[in-house]
């Protein structure tokens, strides 16, 4: 497991100012479209808020429970009261402040406590990043996400433009960079003996998330124009066969069943977006027809446009539109297949018969000996 540095607490405070922030400009623009008569809009962005903000809280507190059982403390009583008003992820970003100063300012200092290996100490540091970047991708899938598609949208169908829109986007777009990068350096960190998450496959698995995700959100943006009732048939379709291979899956991340339930549909929505590995398997197979998928499905919008809406080929908007969604597609798998072939882990550990890295966590038995995410990651 490597080392939580001062390079990873600064991050992790920028990440807490993005938070807050991020809670503002939904606010902000919410209040917009309401000052502008568009309350369904308004409301629509609101609902994005509370359902991630719900869910997260959900899991969070489920996490809490599971890491206070059986120790001698037990689970206080305040931390029930602190989700149940939202603020689960606060409690969460405070011990993440507290054992991460630790570890990356105090360890080889006097005031490190001598009752602490410096391994243990390392250890809770990378667990509750870990466990917050977790709940930092249902976040940018149930809310961020969504809420960058509706934007887009929005900046297609009507006219009118103003600055608090485009704020939203760049936001949107920024949330969804730091939460893919700030995950993938947490599964890193989660995996033993594996190489450091360097500056360029960072950039490389970031610009792969990045560009497939913007294609793909683009190409439903487009379907919405054209229809909203084929867009929510889609939407629903995706979904409905995302869950149904985490089904198949057999996956153990939560103790009870009902959490395992709403665990798999949370991964369902993901699917929608971006592809999300939930076992320790080989995934060349699943991420080709996903994306071999994703193509036909973008390629079809495109078709469907020339049959059904003619006319608006030979508007510029579209035209740009069009070329940036196929743009994106392209560079986003061109920088996948890189990114699979020259930087994953398993292109470290061929030889040693390694298992593949999992997005997904699937088993939280002895939580406190070797962490949620090397649970589900080297099953």
């Amino acid at each position: 497991m490597m080392k939580f540095t001062k390079q990873n607490f600064i991050f992790l405070v920028g990440g807490i100012i993005i938070y807050v922030v991020d809670i503002g400009v939904d606010f902000w623009v919410a209040s917009k479209y309401f000052c502008q008569g568009q309350y369904f809009w308004g409301i629509l962005l609101l609902c994005f808020r509370g359902l991630s903000s719900l869910i997260t809280q959900v899991f969070s507190y489920e996490w809490f429970k599971n890491d206070w059982e059986g120790t001698d403390t037990g689970k206080p009583k305040w931390i029930f009261l602190v989700h149940l008003f939202q603020c689960g992820i606060f409690i969460r970003y405070w011990f993440a402040l507290k054992y991460g100063c630790k570890a990356a300012f105090k360890q080889n200092s006097r005031d490190a406590s001598e009752t602490d290996p410096p391994n243990f100490i390392q250890k809770q540091a990378v667990d509750v990043v870990t466990d917050i970047n977790m709940l930092r991708v249902f976040k940018t899938f149930l809310e961020t996400t969504p809420q960058l598609f509706v934007q887009i949208y929005i900046l297609m169908e009507h006219e009118k433009k103003n600055f608090c829109q485009y704020a939203a986007i760049i936001l949107s777009f920024c949330g969804i960079s730091f939460s893919m990068v700030d995950y993938q350096i947490s599964l890193r960190k989660s995996l033993p003996d594996k190489d450091e998450f360097r500056v360029l496959p960072k950039l490389v698995y970031l610009l792969y998330k990045l560009l497939t995700i913007t294609s793909w959100i683009l190409s439903i943006s487009l379907i919405t124009l054209l229809s909203v009732r084929s867009s929510v048939i889609l939407l629903i379709f995706l979904w409905i066969c995302g869950f149904t291979w985490t089904l198949k899956q057999h996956t153990t991340f939560c103790k009870s069943r009902k959490m395992e339930y709403l665990y798999r549909t949370v991964v369902g929505i993901i699917l929608i977006f971006t592809f999300f590995n939930i076992k320790g398997k080989k995934t060349k197979v699943c991420i080709s027809i996903y994306y071999a998928t994703h193509t036909v499905v973008t390629l079809g919008i495109l078709f469907a446009y020339m049959f059904w809406k003619p006319s608006i080929i030979k508007e510029i908007h579209f035209t740009i539109v069009s070329i940036l969604t196929i743009l994106s597609l392209v560079l986003g798998i061109i920088f996948l297949v890189v990114y699979y072939r020259h930087f994953h882990p398993t292109a470290y550990c061929r030889s040693q018969a390694c298992s593949d890295e999992v997005d997904g966590e699937a088993g939280q038995k002895d939580r406190v000996k070797i962490g949620r995410f090397q649970n589900f990651i080297m099953q």
